[in-house]
């Protein structure tokens, strides 16, 4: 968002520091400027200012515009905000016009006024000057007049050529398949549930997004209708995405708009267009919906407790031995100057060293007796909350609202009381699994809460609800999510459509389950890969991306308290058949890993196979968490040898490595695979059988082995492989 300090001085005449410096002043505030362009000399020689280049966070719609920075700076620097002055020259008497609101569920405030014998000429003086330097389009007085009150207080309003419309304004809900030809020359075939600014016989107006073609502003016109208007977030928000359309003022209307703006607007911008001729006809018609109004601009007052301002932010740097420097009197100063109204609901009297509980009640800002004789302590406020700052909710905001004003860099670096922070309980847990990932190479990641209906009924386990949002910001994100897999498998899509073909990622977070009126949450882990994992001695390139995604479940079971951990090849429908398996965790699924389905890969036209698997960390951090442990390094020779055995296909690494671990020998310090083939002519292997080339290494830490031991644990280890089906194969046993 641009603005200019030329305009925003108007607001705010008197501001001590300079553009730099107040750019500086309010990013700090959490207003943040990220660039400042000196515009040069006007033509009257004096300066043009300077334009600021915001970024303006979307719960702050109130700051959109000149007037609310400007009322930032008035806060900071403590200065008074000046009034918008909306006095029109007297209008002529007439019926009020006929204004009629059929979905007051979704226009909760409507205000017209009509404007006769209008001149319709470029725009001049100030507000040409400002477009200039603010690059925005000029169309005529009348258009420029509704978008300067945008981007001078930010509420959005239109203009209609009173002429072409028949009858009255009508407020309501589209037909289904009604036509409507938009400012941009677009014709839009509407849904039952988009709202519409209408009169008796069509629709005008695509309600807080975009006027319509036939009705619009032209040279000819004679006679307005200036209409402000308060819209109902969600409905907007769908009507906007729903026909591709993000306009200025659907940008605001989404973000919830100041209920009671809408007459303020409507003031400033007939006031601009009288300005060039004309006059206004009958009073303002301003239709308010009580139920709406009680949402957003009537809101119950919020209780703020001093202590709890003070407790929540702790020291200042300005902090004296016995007092904060959080006082009652800047706390009201503060808030008061960001629209709030503060009124002390509790006082605590000091007289003479006695304490009368429920003194007199005292006017707001009434703190002290400087005599010194009586003082004068609020503890507790009664806060009114400003129409234009509806993300203030709780007390917790206004405390927000009074670190941020004062500024964050003026708290000391301290560190909480010993017992105040307790860990939760799963902290050591999620920091060993997140430190054994990071360690095996995986980068870890965000994904959106959300998910789309189509995801949810993919990746959602059978039988548990999904839980839809009651207003979504999209079809995309309708649901709160009932699985991380759909968010991993964005974000490695996203990484493979920018030629970053090799990733690996993991995200820890909840998943949510049940229904609307009853929440299950429940931690979980996804892991995704893709890109080229080599061959190993056991796994071929095809088949090593998949058992890297074993190899990482079994890693991060090995952190905790050992239990029986077996595998199946059952997987659910999102990964593909034979190239999937579950892990049983005493023969419960506690993962599911594999190839994404062939069909999905396909659907969201993936460059490469990606790799998926999902943890129940629930069930995992149910598990004690191994201790940490050290040792010393032994100081005595380790000895190798190696055993080459031929397998029938049907025995499984686990089975082989159980069968060699139960022989309890504690000088095996390792037992690793070093190489597996198969010969496909059946000459040094048989058919349906697999080479095996064992590497055993034994270590004492407290004396040198001795040959006959050795020779027995070897004689137990080829018992027990021959046990199992294996044949030792001639020649390869080496001492």
């Amino acid at each position: 968002m641009k603005i200019l300090t030329n305009w925003l001085r108007t607001y705010v005449p008197n501001i001590p520091a300079d553009d730099h410096q107040l750019a500086d002043d309010l990013t700090l505030r959490g207003i943040a400027v990220e660039g400042v362009h000196d515009l040069g000399p006007a033509a009257d020689d004096q300066s043009n200012g300077h334009l600021f280049e915001m970024d303006i966070t979307t719960n702050r719609v109130d700051a959109m515009n000149h007037y609310g920075i400007a009322r930032e700076a008035a806060t900071i620097y403590n200065l008074p905000l000046l009034p918008l002055h909306t006095e029109l020259p007297a209008s002529t008497p007439a019926p009020a016009f006929p204004v009629r609101i059929d979905a007051p569920h979704l226009c909760g405030r409507f205000t017209a006024r009509v404007l006769r014998n209008v001149t319709i000429a470029p725009s001049a003086g100030l507000i040409s000057d400002y477009f200039s330097l603010l690059g925005q389009k000029q169309i005529s007085n009348a258009v420029d007049a509704s978008n300067f009150v945008l981007l001078g207080m930010g509420h959005p309003t239109h203009a209609f050529d009173l002429d072409k419309l028949q009858g009255g304004i009508v407020v309501r809900l589209a037909h289904q398949g009604e036509k409507l030809k938009l400012l941009d020359g677009t014709e839009r075939t509407l849904e039952p549930d988009d709202l519409v600014v209408a009169d008796e016989v069509k629709a005008l107006a695509l309600a807080g997004v975009m006027g319509g073609y036939d009705s619009m502003i032209t040279p000819e016109t004679k006679n307005i209708l200036v209409e402000a208007a308060w819209f109902d977030p969600a409905s907007i928000r769908r009507s906007s995405r729903r026909h591709l359309l993000h306009t200025d003022a659907s940008h605001r209307f989404e973000r919830g708009a100041d209920f009671n703006a809408a007459p303020i607007a409507n003031h400033l911008v007939s006031q601009l267009i009288l300005a060039s001729g004309g006059h206004a006809e009958g009073d303002l018609i301003d239709i308010a919906i009580p139920a709406t109004a009680a949402k957003t601009a009537s809101r119950p007052s919020i209780n703020l407790s001093v202590t709890q301002v003070q407790r929540h932010l702790g020291t200042t740097l300005e902090d004296t031995p016995t007092q904060s420097a959080l006082t009652p009197e800047l706390i009201y100063q503060y808030l008061t100057a960001l629209g709030c109204t503060l009124i002390p609901t509790r006082l605590a009297v000091q007289l003479e060293h006695e304490m009368i509980a429920d003194g007199p009640v005292f006017p707001p800002g009434y703190f002290s007796d400087h005599a010194g004789h009586i003082s004068l302590v609020n503890d507790l406020f009664a806060v009114q909350l400003p129409s234009w700052r509806l993300d203030l909710e709780r007390e917790i905001d206004l405390i927000e609202e009074v670190a941020r004003v004062y500024g964050y860099n003026r708290f000391a670096n301290t560190l909480p009381t010993p017992g105040i922070v307790i860990a939760h309980p799963t902290a050591a847990a999620e920091a060993a699994v997140r430190t054994r990932l990071l360690a095996l190479g995986f980068s870890e990641s965000i994904s959106s809460t959300f998910a789309s209906q189509q995801d949810s009924d993919l990746f959602a386990t059978a039988g548990q609800g999904t839980i839809p949002m009651e207003n979504p910001l999209s079809d995309e994100a309708s649901l709160l999510r009932p699985s991380l897999v759909p968010g991993m498998v964005t974000m490695l899509a996203h990484n493979l459509n920018r030629d970053v073909k090799d990733v690996r990622l993991f995200e820890q977070g909840q998943i949510f389950t049940g229904t609307t009126d009853q929440v299950s949450e429940s931690a979980q882990l996804s892991l995704g890969l893709t890109g080229a994992v080599p061959a190993t001695p056991l796994h071929t390139a095809h088949d090593a991306p998949i058992f890297e995604l074993k190899g990482a479940i079994e890693s991060l079971l090995s952190l905790f308290a050992p239990a029986p951990l077996t595998f199946t090849t059952e997987a659910p429908v999102w990964l593909q058949p034979g190239r999937s398996a579950t892990a049983l965790l005493d023969g419960t699924p506690i993962a599911h890993f594999g190839e994404l389905v062939h069909t999905q890969r396909e659907a969201r036209k993936l460059r490469q196979p990606i790799y998926l698997a999902q943890l129940d960390l629930a069930k995992l951090y149910a598990l004690p968490l191994k201790k940490v442990t050290a040792r010393d390094l032994s100081r005595f020779q380790a000895v190798e040898r190696d055993f080459s055995f031929t397998f029938p296909d049907s025995m499984q690494w686990h089975t082989i490595a159980t069968a060699i671990h139960t022989l309890n020998i504690p000088e095996l310090q390792r037992l690793t695979p070093t190489e597996i083939f198969r010969d496909p002519k059946g000459k040094s292997v048989p058919p349906s059988h697999y080479a095996l080339l064992l590497k055993c290494v034994f270590q004492s830490n407290d004396r040198t082995l001795r040959e006959e031991e050795l020779t027995t644990w070897w004689s137990n280890i080829i018992t027990t492989l021959t046990n199992l089906g294996g044949t030792i194969r001639a020649g390869e046993f080496t001492m």
